[in-house]
């Protein structure tokens, strides 16, 4: 009976290091410091890293986005550059500016210092999902 029990314990302890390894392989980081007539600073950039959520403000003339997560209650900040890639479902590139608040997007993003880096975004909804269609309606009667 010991013996399982310690045959379980070693299997949950094993598990566990697994799991621990794995989540500390995700985000590598490299951390640069230079010095320059007495005053370092330093760079941290980590590996890519993949996100969810929904546009919250899009501004095209700043370059930043803010996206809010299923598991954030407040948005967060990411800024974009331009090589950043917008893409369909499909695939298909999508101008940057096609962008607007409120749609669901998956994307990829970079940590370089302080700020978050958006290398990819992919929508989740076909941009004619998104394309506001203006119809008029003209009515006449006749005397």
């Amino acid at each position: 009976m010991k013996q399982n029990r310690f045959t379980k314990m070693l299997a949950a302890g094993v598990a566990c290091a697994f799991a621990f390894g794995t989540a500390l392989a995700q985000d590598s980081s490299t951390t640069t410091s230079t010095t320059a007539g007495g005053v370092s600073a330093s760079t941290t950039s980590s590996s890519a890293m993949n996100g969810t959520g929904t546009i919250t403000t899009f501004s095209p003339d700043g370059n930043i986005m803010t996206v809010r997560t299923s598991t954030s209650t407040q948005p967060t900040t990411y800024y974009y550059t331009p090589q950043t890639v917008v893409v369909d479902p499909t695939g298909a590139t999508v101008q940057i500016s096609a962008l607007r608040p409120d749609m669901p997007v998956t994307y990829t993003y970079t940590q370089d210092g302080n700020r978050m880096i958006v290398t990819k975004v992919t929508l989740q909804q076909p941009i004619t999902y998104y394309e506001k269609k203006e119809t008029t309606t003209t009515t006449t009667t006749n005397p």
